[in-house]
């Protein structure tokens, strides 16, 4: 089989069955599998994708009786697949038309790339406004190249949107999903297959798929919460750390750690939370080394906040 996508789905009535809809409805010239798993939904995601199965012969339902978590049943997703390449798509994302076509054949007429990605729209589930394109609209999007490598997921971040890429399947997988990870899955997952795949991470600008903004989002609850934000530095900090193994220089993952440390207390800085401010961008750096010129503006301002937020805003 030349595909597999997989999608993992917890409490997603609104929105699993367009998700699973937009990846079966796509136009191809091979066969492709969508194996969708619901991690014992509560609501009544389940009989959807029950009813959505003896519609499409290609979705393989998987019905979890007892709640594993994100991670669990990520692997159990991974531990189905058959297909050559490996697409993931979050359950209230959506696939655009040629999504599949024009990935698949990306991969087969570049065998150095590893992993493709497409542009997608970002937009607010209410209105179903465009807020803005994601991968191109990224803070950093000025330092990717379209031909990427690991040591660039390290230094720069989630220039990804999670379901617009694509990947090789490889011997490892289930080994791609880190669980002291508690909250951010896909940061680490997409940096455990680079460093097993040891290929290219390539963009098509091409708008394949639409990103959902809703309050019930893993995006939106984080919003609303400062330990889940803190829970979710930690996990990308342990996903930059992950990458040793794969023969990424220390010198890079402390880059890509002093980054994510400067964000973070940007992300706090911005809402009146100044003493998690201070705490991080402390951590961020030693003085010597900054991830650009904002980052020693604000590290050299860390006992001055309202003067660092002025700086920042300016």
């Amino acid at each position: 089989m030349k595909l597999s996508v997989i999608v993992p789905a917890y409490n997603l009535e609104k929105y699993i069955e367009d998700c699973v809809r937009s990846v079966c409805e796509q136009e191809t010239d091979f066969d492709y599998e969508v194996i969708v798993c619901d991690d014992a939904s509560p609501d009544s995601t389940a009989s959807i994708i029950t009813k959505l199965a003896n519609e499409f012969d290609n979705i393989v339902p998987v019905l979890k009786t007892e709640n594993g978590g994100l991670a669990e049943n990520m692997r159990t997703l991974l531990s189905l697949v058959r297909g050559e390449y490996i697409a993931y798509l979050d359950g209230d994302d959506l696939a655009l038309p040629g999504k599949l076509q024009q990935q698949v054949d990306y991969l087969d007429k570049h065998p150095s790339c590893a992993m493709v990605y497409h542009e997608s729209d970002m937009f607010d589930s209410e209105t179903d406004e465009t807020i803005k394109l994601y991968s191109q609209g990224h803070y950093n999007w000025e330092h990717i190249s379209p031909s990427s490598q690991i040591d660039d997921l390290i230094r720069f971040g989630t220039f990804m949107q999670a379901s617009a890429v694509m990947f090789r399947r490889h011997n490892q997988l289930t080994e791609t999903v880190v669980p002291q990870c508690k909250i951010i899955l896909d940061y680490p997952f997409y940096i455990m297959n680079a460093g097993f795949l040891q290929g290219t991470i390539d963009f098509m600008p091409e708008v394949l798929g639409r990103y959902r903004i809703h309050n019930e989002s893993f995006g939106g609850q984080t919003q609303k919460s400062v330990s889940r934000r803190l829970q979710s530095l930690d996990d990308i900090l342990f996903a930059c750390d992950s990458a040793s193994v794969f023969g990424v220089a220390d010198s890079v993952i402390s880059q890509g750690k002093s980054h994510h440390l400067f964000a973070a207390a940007l992300y706090f800085l911005f809402r009146d939370n100044y003493e998690q401010f201070r705490t991080l961008i402390s951590r961020s750096s030693d003085g010597s080394h900054f991830f650009n010129q904002r980052h020693a503006l604000a590290w050299q301002h860390k006992e001055r906040p309202d003067k660092a937020r002025e700086l920042m805003a300016g």
